[in-house]
């Protein structure tokens, strides 16, 4: 009885999450309810297993390509002569896998400083580039594949954007740095640490800072990985979630190698590369579940029961009624057009549904984009030509024709019945053959 009662009240809360048509309008209940939509998505990603397999790629194209990454990254700034202030980073990343973690550190440092990029050759020099674009590539389709984008970017823009990335990234890390540490340094500050409270905000402050500068890395990685637009609000979010979660995995999995002696017992020398894929792993789902978060955040109306929503006629229907009549009332009125991306969040439903159904509407003559930025939608015909069924025969049209293959099983007069009377029933049909094969 209990468990029937346990089940009932998951399927209410499932409900409330999921199918409540009437969502909280006042805080703190907006905040509880968008935070239960967002972590069960989260949930239900993890538990279908998407990220895991895109973090599990992720692991083994990392580990082919953090020298060659490292190498051309540093370049810049071994020119310079600041890639050592880049290195703390590095030696942080690998700071809970123990004293073996920074030994792989100094040995990948040491890699990367007696590879020389000047003396590989044309041919090396292309295979270097390709094996870094390829890892940033294969990150921007798991950032793709959570934010529902089906096209990565030209092959053009993957080198132009990658590379300067690459290259100019750290040297920003490395001036942020060394600003920060300026900053510190400098005797307007130096004057206000001795006077408190201040002195003890600008030593919390100095503490937070690689903190702060991981965040911000987070944060600019949910902005420009993804071949779409995010909002920086969310990506800060996100990134300050993903900063939290992955200075606490440090911490735990710190702990965690410390008792891990047994582990060596069994794996012997094996043991510190099972611990280095473990912990790489655990960092690129703590970035994975960022971004994930990130998305929900800006798309509420994605949050569903599968991660690729069934698109059920009953679904497409309604949500074409809905957006016609969404942008027909303003244009009866001569409102503004409205901006597809609000229609997509007053509609609650996820955004590959209602672009799929607004890009069949436009193909069809319903709608047409409008506005200097193309983002919004008007109708694409006169209010008096539009009728109901004709706007729901559009959505219903199979446009790639795979309806036309059907074999001609119903008989053309029984077809031509149950087109006309949608309740007569099979049995009917079936009699009504029998009867006009006898005669």
């Amino acid at each position: 009885m209990a468990s029937f009662q346990l089940k009932d009240r998951l399927q209410a809360a499932e409900n409330w999450i999921l199918a409540n048509p009437n969502p909280p309008q006042n805080w703190p209940w907006t905040w509880l309810y968008k935070t239960g939509r967002s972590l069960y998505a989260l949930i239900r990603d993890v538990v279908s297993g998407n990220l895991t397999l895109h973090s599990m790629s992720l692991v083994y194209t990392t580990l082919l390509s953090i020298v060659p990454l490292l190498a051309l990254s540093f370049s810049v700034l071994k020119a310079l002569g600041v890639h050592q202030k880049m290195e703390p980073f590095l030696f942080q990343f690998f700071q809970p896998m123990g004293p073996q973690g920074l030994e792989i550190a100094e040995q990948i440092l040491s890699f990367v400083d007696n590879m020389k990029v000047g003396v590989l050759g044309s041919v090396g020099l292309a295979l270097l580039v390709y094996t870094v674009i390829s890892l940033v590539q294969k990150i921007e389709r798991s950032f793709n594949m959570i934010w529902r984008v089906p096209d990565m970017r030209s092959m053009a823009q993957r080198f132009s954007n990658y590379l300067s990335v690459i290259m100019v990234g750290p040297l920003l890390m490395v001036s942020a740095i060394g600003a920060t540490a300026t900053i510190f340094s400098s005797k307007f500050v130096q004057t206000l640490v001795e006077i408190e409270p201040f002195g003890m905000l600008i030593i919390a402050v100095s503490r937070f800072t690689p903190f702060l500068l991981v965040v911000g890395a987070f944060t600019f990685v949910y902005v420009f990985i993804p071949n779409t637009r995010v909002k920086l609000r969310y990506a800060f979010i996100g990134g300050l979630v993903a900063g939290v979660s992955w200075q606490a995995a440090g911490m735990l999995f710190a702990s965690f190698v410390a008792g891990s002696a047994k582990y060596e017992a069994i794996y012997s020398s094996f043991a510190i590369g099972i611990i280095l894929l473990i912990w790489t792993y655990l960092n690129w789902m703590i970035l994975l579940l960022g971004a994930s978060l990130s998305f929900y955040l800006q798309n509420p109306g994605s949050v569903a029961k599968r991660h690729q929503v069934q698109l059920s006629p009953e679904l497409q229907e309604k949500v074409a009624l809905a957006l016609m009549w969404m942008v027909a009332k303003p244009f009866s009125k001569g409102d503004p057009a409205p901006q597809q991306e609000w229609l997509e969040h007053q509609l609650r439903v996820p955004g590959e549904v209602t672009r799929g159904v607004s890009d069949k509407l436009i193909r069809a003559g319903f709608l047409t984009l409008a506005g200097s930025q193309g983002d919004k939608l008007i109708p694409g015909r006169a209010l008096n030509l539009i009728s109901v069924g004709g706007l729901l025969a559009a959505v219903r049209k199979d446009e790639d024709r795979v309806v036309d293959r059907l074999p001609a099983v119903i008989p053309e007069s029984l077809r031509m019945r149950s087109a006309a009377d949608e309740s007569v029933t099979f049995a009917e049909l079936l009699s009504d053959e029998q009867g006009s094969s006898n005669a």
